[in-house]
């Protein structure tokens, strides 16, 4: 099965800041940085250079721009694999488990205007393009 067909929530490419740390480190343990390869209302897909095992509860917080404050939430590693190019990082993907009504709806409407600028600007280049044959006709 696909991993795709399991998906509930549109996933979209984007690289904002991810602070992460382990959820039983401690108070004390320090958060590591991290980007964003993708989001959605579901979870995050960033690289790191630190083995995560599986199941793994996290306590992340995804800097999203324009917003006043981080987002925060609990997750768990839904899966992790070695980078092709590098084997010394890793790609995780990580499903949210708790995360604030108003931090999902932060994401959602983030998202939501990141797949409008998008379609907008593939809209607008497939415009260009056709003007572009029509004068060269």
């Amino acid at each position: 099965m696909d991993i795709t067909e399991k998906r509930r929530y549109e996933r979209i490419k984007t690289h904002i800041p991810v602070k992460y740390r382990k959820l039983r480190g401690g108070v004390n343990s320090e958060g590591l940085g991290s980007l964003s390869r993708d989001l959605s209302e579901g979870g995050v897909h960033f690289r790191t250079d630190e083995f995560i095992s599986m199941a793994c509860r996290l306590i992340l917080e995804l800097d999203i721009p324009q917003l006043p404050r981080p987002v925060k939430a609990i997750s768990k590693v839904a899966w992790i694999k070695r980078t092709e190019a590098d084997s010394e990082n890793y790609e995780v993907g990580n499903q949210f488990l708790e995360i604030s009504k108003k931090d999902k709806e932060m994401i959602s409407e983030y998202i939501n205007s990141l797949s409008m600028y998008n379609n907008s600007a593939v809209s607008k280049s497939e415009t260009e393009q056709k003007v572009e044959t029509e004068s060269a006709s």
